[in-house]
Protein backbone atom coordinates (compact mmCIF):
# COMPACT_ATOMS: atom_id res chain seq x y z
CA UNK A 1 0.00 0.00 0.00
CA UNK A 2 1.26 3.74 -0.98
CA UNK A 3 0.23 6.95 0.88
CA UNK A 4 0.92 10.26 -1.41
CA UNK A 5 1.39 13.38 0.82
CA UNK A 6 1.26 16.55 -1.08
CA UNK A 7 2.63 19.79 1.29
CA UNK A 8 3.44 23.09 0.02
CA UNK A 9 3.07 25.74 -2.45
CA UNK A 10 5.15 24.09 -4.84
CA UNK A 11 3.33 20.72 -4.36
CA UNK A 12 6.23 18.75 -3.32
CA UNK A 13 5.22 14.86 -2.83
CA UNK A 14 5.88 12.22 -0.70
CA UNK A 15 5.30 8.81 -1.15
CA UNK A 16 4.66 6.35 2.55
CA UNK A 17 4.88 2.52 1.82
CA UNK A 18 3.00 0.38 4.35
CA UNK A 19 3.37 -3.33 4.17
CA UNK A 20 0.49 -5.53 5.44
CA UNK A 21 2.48 -6.22 8.67
CA UNK A 22 3.03 -2.17 9.01
CA UNK A 23 -0.60 -1.97 9.05
CA UNK A 24 -1.06 -4.33 11.36
CA UNK A 25 1.20 -2.98 14.19
CA UNK A 26 0.45 0.44 13.18
CA UNK A 27 -3.35 -0.40 13.87
CA UNK A 28 -2.54 -2.48 17.30
CA UNK A 29 -0.33 0.50 18.19
CA UNK A 30 -3.40 2.81 18.24
CA UNK A 31 -6.07 0.91 19.70
CA UNK A 32 -3.57 -0.52 22.43
CA UNK A 33 -3.76 2.38 24.51
CA UNK A 34 -7.56 3.20 23.88
CA UNK A 35 -8.19 -0.30 25.03
CA UNK A 36 -5.92 0.30 28.18
CA UNK A 37 -7.85 3.71 28.75
CA UNK A 38 -11.31 1.97 28.87
CA UNK A 39 -10.10 -1.08 30.87
CA UNK A 40 -9.10 1.61 33.41
CA UNK A 41 -12.38 3.58 33.59
CA UNK A 42 -14.27 0.53 33.54
CA UNK A 43 -12.52 -1.19 36.47
CA UNK A 44 -12.57 2.52 38.50
CA UNK A 45 -16.16 3.00 37.72
CA UNK A 46 -16.93 -0.64 38.75
CA UNK A 47 -15.20 0.57 41.84
CA UNK A 48 -17.11 3.25 42.72
CA UNK A 49 -20.26 1.83 42.05
CA UNK A 50 -19.44 -1.15 44.40
CA UNK A 51 -18.02 0.98 47.15
CA UNK A 52 -20.92 3.71 46.93
CA UNK A 53 -23.88 0.72 46.35
CA UNK A 54 -25.33 2.28 42.68
CA UNK A 55 -28.11 -0.29 42.26
CA UNK A 56 -27.64 -1.26 38.91
CA UNK A 57 -24.08 -2.10 39.29
CA UNK A 58 -24.70 -3.79 43.29
CA UNK A 59 -27.77 -5.64 41.74
CA UNK A 60 -25.79 -7.13 38.74
CA UNK A 61 -23.00 -7.79 41.30
CA UNK A 62 -25.05 -9.31 43.30
CA UNK A 63 -26.80 -11.40 40.48
CA UNK A 64 -23.28 -12.94 39.52
CA UNK A 65 -22.59 -13.66 42.68
CA UNK A 66 -25.87 -15.47 42.84
CA UNK A 67 -25.26 -17.68 40.36
CA UNK A 68 -21.99 -18.87 41.12
CA UNK A 69 -22.99 -19.46 44.57
CA UNK A 70 -25.94 -21.80 42.84
CA UNK A 71 -23.55 -23.52 40.49
CA UNK A 72 -21.08 -24.17 43.17
CA UNK A 73 -24.03 -25.14 45.63
CA UNK A 74 -25.82 -27.92 42.50
CA UNK A 75 -22.32 -29.00 41.98
CA UNK A 76 -21.84 -30.09 45.99
CA UNK A 77 -25.13 -31.27 46.17
CA UNK A 78 -24.39 -33.65 43.26
CA UNK A 79 -21.71 -34.89 44.35
CA UNK A 80 -23.04 -35.76 48.08
CA UNK A 81 -26.09 -37.20 46.47
CA UNK A 82 -23.60 -39.57 44.23
CA UNK A 83 -21.39 -40.17 47.78
CA UNK A 84 -24.79 -40.53 49.85
CA UNK A 85 -25.93 -43.24 47.39
CA UNK A 86 -22.74 -45.45 47.18
CA UNK A 87 -22.80 -45.48 51.39
CA UNK A 88 -26.30 -46.49 51.30
CA UNK A 89 -25.53 -49.32 48.99
CA UNK A 90 -22.06 -50.45 51.25
CA UNK A 91 -24.32 -50.03 54.08
CA UNK A 92 -26.86 -52.03 53.35
CA UNK A 93 -24.33 -55.00 52.04
CA UNK A 94 -22.60 -54.58 55.53
CA UNK A 95 -25.85 -55.09 57.40
CA UNK A 96 -26.91 -58.41 54.77
CA UNK A 97 -22.80 -59.81 55.85
CA UNK A 98 -23.58 -59.12 59.65
CA UNK A 99 -27.09 -61.26 59.14
CA UNK A 100 -25.32 -63.92 57.32
CA UNK A 101 -22.01 -63.89 59.88
CA UNK A 102 -24.74 -64.23 62.95
CA UNK A 103 -26.42 -66.64 61.02
CA UNK A 104 -22.81 -68.83 60.61
CA UNK A 105 -21.91 -68.21 64.31
CA UNK A 106 -24.91 -69.69 65.26
CA UNK A 107 -24.72 -72.93 63.12
CA UNK A 108 -21.17 -72.98 64.31
CA UNK A 109 -22.57 -73.98 67.66
CA UNK A 110 -21.81 -70.37 69.22
CA UNK A 111 -23.23 -69.02 72.18
CA UNK A 112 -25.57 -65.52 71.91
CA UNK A 113 -23.04 -64.05 74.89
CA UNK A 114 -20.21 -64.91 73.03
CA UNK A 115 -21.51 -62.32 70.53
CA UNK A 116 -22.93 -59.86 72.39
CA UNK A 117 -19.72 -59.79 73.82
CA UNK A 118 -18.35 -58.57 70.97
CA UNK A 119 -21.30 -55.72 70.21
CA UNK A 120 -20.48 -54.65 74.04
CA UNK A 121 -16.71 -54.10 73.50
CA UNK A 122 -15.80 -50.52 72.24
CA UNK A 123 -12.24 -49.72 70.13
CA UNK A 124 -10.83 -46.66 71.79
CA UNK A 125 -12.58 -43.62 72.69
CA UNK A 126 -16.06 -43.27 71.97
CA UNK A 127 -18.90 -40.64 71.78
CA UNK A 128 -21.13 -38.35 69.45
CA UNK A 129 -24.53 -38.12 68.38
CA UNK A 130 -26.81 -40.83 68.36
CA UNK A 131 -27.60 -41.63 64.73
CA UNK A 132 -29.97 -44.70 64.28
CA UNK A 133 -28.77 -47.53 61.57
CA UNK A 134 -32.35 -47.30 60.47
CA UNK A 135 -32.16 -43.73 60.26
CA UNK A 136 -29.82 -43.05 57.72
CA UNK A 137 -30.66 -42.80 54.32
CA UNK A 138 -28.93 -42.77 50.72
CA UNK A 139 -30.59 -39.04 50.51
CA UNK A 140 -28.38 -37.38 52.94
CA UNK A 141 -27.21 -33.58 52.10
CA UNK A 142 -24.59 -32.71 54.36
CA UNK A 143 -21.79 -33.65 55.10
CA UNK A 144 -21.86 -34.33 58.91
CA UNK A 145 -24.52 -37.22 57.85
CA UNK A 146 -22.17 -38.42 55.45
CA UNK A 147 -19.58 -38.28 57.98
CA UNK A 148 -22.16 -40.04 60.89
CA UNK A 149 -22.86 -42.64 58.33
CA UNK A 150 -18.94 -43.37 57.56
CA UNK A 151 -18.19 -43.85 61.38
CA UNK A 152 -21.21 -46.42 61.41
CA UNK A 153 -20.32 -48.00 59.01
CA UNK A 154 -16.64 -48.37 59.93
CA UNK A 155 -18.17 -49.44 63.39
CA UNK A 156 -20.14 -52.34 61.48
CA UNK A 157 -16.98 -53.40 59.61
CA UNK A 158 -14.66 -53.52 62.75
CA UNK A 159 -17.73 -55.57 64.40
CA UNK A 160 -17.85 -58.05 61.56
CA UNK A 161 -14.43 -58.59 61.21
CA UNK A 162 -13.86 -59.28 64.67
CA UNK A 163 -17.10 -61.74 64.70
CA UNK A 164 -15.66 -63.67 61.79
CA UNK A 165 -12.13 -63.96 63.68
CA UNK A 166 -14.23 -65.21 66.88
CA UNK A 167 -16.11 -67.65 64.09
CA UNK A 168 -12.71 -68.61 62.83
CA UNK A 169 -10.95 -69.72 66.23
CA UNK A 170 -14.02 -71.04 67.21
CA UNK A 171 -14.33 -73.24 64.25
CA UNK A 172 -10.65 -74.26 64.15
CA UNK A 173 -11.17 -75.53 68.03
CA UNK A 174 -13.94 -77.43 66.70
CA UNK A 175 -12.05 -78.64 63.66
CA UNK A 176 -9.48 -79.87 66.71
CA UNK A 177 -11.57 -81.37 68.84
CA UNK A 178 -12.82 -83.65 65.85
CA UNK A 179 -10.00 -84.88 64.93
CA UNK A 180 -9.45 -86.18 68.19
CA UNK A 181 -12.16 -87.93 68.92
CA UNK A 182 -11.88 -91.57 67.50
CA UNK A 183 -14.98 -91.59 65.51
CA UNK A 184 -13.19 -93.03 62.05
CA UNK A 185 -13.15 -97.16 61.56
CA UNK A 186 -9.67 -98.23 62.23
CA UNK A 187 -10.33 -101.33 59.99
CA UNK A 188 -12.23 -101.23 56.86
CA UNK A 189 -14.57 -104.32 57.42
CA UNK A 190 -17.37 -105.39 59.60
CA UNK A 191 -17.65 -105.40 63.14
CA UNK A 192 -17.59 -109.17 64.11
CA UNK A 193 -18.35 -109.06 68.23
CA UNK A 194 -19.74 -105.93 70.20
CA UNK A 195 -19.44 -104.25 73.45
CA UNK A 196 -20.80 -105.66 76.29
CA UNK A 197 -21.65 -109.59 77.87
CA UNK A 198 -20.94 -112.07 76.05
CA UNK A 199 -20.14 -116.11 75.84
CA UNK A 200 -16.15 -115.89 76.15
CA UNK A 201 -14.77 -117.91 73.41
CA UNK A 202 -12.04 -119.54 76.07
CA UNK A 203 -14.33 -120.17 79.10
CA UNK A 204 -17.37 -120.31 77.70
CA UNK A 205 -18.92 -118.35 80.29
CA UNK A 206 -20.21 -114.83 80.22
CA UNK A 207 -18.04 -112.31 80.31
CA UNK A 208 -17.88 -108.58 79.29
CA UNK A 209 -16.04 -107.55 76.08
CA UNK A 210 -14.87 -104.74 76.45
CA UNK A 211 -14.41 -103.33 72.97
CA UNK A 212 -15.03 -104.41 69.64
CA UNK A 213 -13.80 -106.88 67.27
CA UNK A 214 -13.38 -106.83 63.51
CA UNK A 215 -12.71 -109.84 61.28
CA UNK A 216 -9.71 -109.73 58.66
CA UNK A 217 -7.34 -111.29 57.14
CA UNK A 218 -3.73 -111.15 58.49
CA UNK A 219 -1.40 -107.87 57.13
CA UNK A 220 -4.93 -105.38 56.96
CA UNK A 221 -3.64 -102.48 57.53
CA UNK A 222 -4.92 -101.13 61.16
CA UNK A 223 -5.55 -97.08 61.10
CA UNK A 224 -5.65 -94.29 63.72
CA UNK A 225 -9.41 -93.63 64.78
CA UNK A 226 -8.06 -90.17 65.97
CA UNK A 227 -5.09 -88.31 65.84
CA UNK A 228 -3.28 -88.66 68.92
CA UNK A 229 0.17 -89.53 70.33
CA UNK A 230 1.31 -93.04 71.05
CA UNK A 231 1.11 -94.08 74.27
CA UNK A 232 2.73 -97.28 74.11
CA UNK A 233 3.33 -99.96 71.39
CA UNK A 234 4.28 -103.31 72.95
CA UNK A 235 3.51 -107.06 73.94
CA UNK A 236 0.82 -107.16 76.25
CA UNK A 237 -0.02 -111.08 77.88
CA UNK A 238 -4.11 -110.46 76.98
CA UNK A 239 -3.71 -107.89 74.15
CA UNK A 240 -0.68 -109.60 72.36
CA UNK A 241 1.14 -106.81 70.53
CA UNK A 242 -0.69 -103.58 71.79
CA UNK A 243 -0.50 -100.14 70.82
CA UNK A 244 -2.36 -97.29 72.77
CA UNK A 245 -2.93 -93.85 71.54
CA UNK A 246 -3.61 -91.12 73.58
CA UNK A 247 -6.19 -88.67 71.75
CA UNK A 248 -6.11 -85.50 75.27
CA UNK A 249 -9.30 -84.89 77.51
CA UNK A 250 -8.80 -88.58 78.86
CA UNK A 251 -9.51 -90.37 75.65
CA UNK A 252 -7.49 -93.53 74.92
CA UNK A 253 -7.77 -96.01 72.27
CA UNK A 254 -6.67 -99.60 72.30
CA UNK A 255 -5.50 -101.77 69.29
CA UNK A 256 -5.11 -105.11 69.91
CA UNK A 257 -3.56 -108.51 68.64
CA UNK A 258 -1.71 -107.27 65.98
CA UNK A 259 0.97 -109.01 63.92
CA UNK A 260 3.33 -105.93 63.26
CA UNK A 261 3.32 -102.49 64.76
CA UNK A 262 4.18 -99.26 62.34
CA UNK A 263 4.65 -96.89 65.25
CA UNK A 264 6.49 -96.41 68.55
CA UNK A 265 6.03 -95.17 71.98
CA UNK A 266 6.14 -90.87 71.53
CA UNK A 267 5.24 -91.05 67.75
CA UNK A 268 2.52 -87.99 66.91
CA UNK A 269 0.01 -89.90 64.47
CA UNK A 270 -2.93 -88.75 62.26
CA UNK A 271 -5.96 -89.71 62.11
CA UNK A 272 -6.32 -92.05 59.63
CA UNK A 273 -2.89 -92.83 59.51
CA UNK A 274 -1.45 -96.53 59.35
CA UNK A 275 -0.30 -97.55 62.69
CA UNK A 276 -0.25 -101.51 62.48
CA UNK A 277 -1.41 -104.88 61.00
CA UNK A 278 -4.02 -107.41 61.53
CA UNK A 279 -2.63 -110.33 63.59
CA UNK A 280 -4.02 -112.99 66.17
CA UNK A 281 -1.52 -112.17 68.74
CA UNK A 282 -1.94 -112.71 72.61
CA UNK A 283 -5.30 -114.25 73.44
CA UNK A 284 -7.03 -114.73 70.67
CA UNK A 285 -9.32 -117.24 67.80
CA UNK A 286 -7.96 -116.29 64.82
CA UNK A 287 -6.70 -113.21 63.14
CA UNK A 288 -9.15 -109.92 64.10
CA UNK A 289 -8.60 -106.60 65.64
CA UNK A 290 -10.21 -105.76 69.35
CA UNK A 291 -10.22 -102.48 69.30
CA UNK A 292 -11.41 -100.55 72.63
CA UNK A 293 -12.76 -96.32 73.72
CA UNK A 294 -11.25 -95.15 77.41
CA UNK A 295 -12.13 -92.06 79.02
CA UNK A 296 -10.31 -91.37 81.89
CA UNK A 297 -9.32 -95.22 82.41
CA UNK A 298 -13.02 -96.36 81.63
CA UNK A 299 -13.54 -98.77 78.69
CA UNK A 300 -16.87 -97.58 76.67
CA UNK A 301 -18.47 -98.75 74.30
CA UNK A 302 -16.63 -97.79 70.79
CA UNK A 303 -19.65 -98.12 68.73
CA UNK A 304 -21.22 -94.59 70.54
CA UNK A 305 -18.35 -92.84 68.81
CA UNK A 306 -17.77 -94.81 65.56
CA UNK A 307 -21.34 -93.37 64.82
CA UNK A 308 -21.26 -89.93 66.40
CA UNK A 309 -21.81 -87.23 63.93
CA UNK A 310 -19.21 -86.33 61.67
CA UNK A 311 -17.54 -89.95 62.09
CA UNK A 312 -16.39 -91.08 58.39
CA UNK A 313 -14.75 -94.07 56.53
CA UNK A 314 -11.59 -94.55 57.33
CA UNK A 315 -11.15 -94.93 53.02
CA UNK A 316 -11.90 -91.40 53.04
CA UNK A 317 -9.87 -90.80 56.03
CA UNK A 318 -6.69 -92.00 54.41
CA UNK A 319 -7.36 -88.91 51.64
CA UNK A 320 -7.17 -86.71 54.49
CA UNK A 321 -4.66 -87.32 56.51
CA UNK A 322 -2.44 -84.16 55.97
CA UNK A 323 -5.47 -81.85 56.32
CA UNK A 324 -4.16 -80.58 59.91
CA UNK A 325 -0.59 -81.31 60.77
Amino acid sequence: MQILITTGVLSRTRVLQFTPLTLVLTALAMALPMMVLSLMLYHAVVLKAAHEHWPIISQAVRYVEKQELAQRDRYMRENLDAMAEKVGDLQAKLLHLEAVSERVAGMAGMKPDELKKIEAEPKGASGGPLVSMLETRPSARTLDELDNQMSSLQAMSERDSDLFTLIESHLFEKRLEALMVPSSAPVDGPIGSGFGFRTDPFTHRPALHTGLDFPADPGTPIFAAAGGVVLSAGPHPQYGQLVELDHGNGLVTRYAHTSRMLVKQGDLVKRGQKIAEVGSTGRSTGPHLHFEVLVEGVQQNPAKFLSSPGAVSTASQKSNTASLK
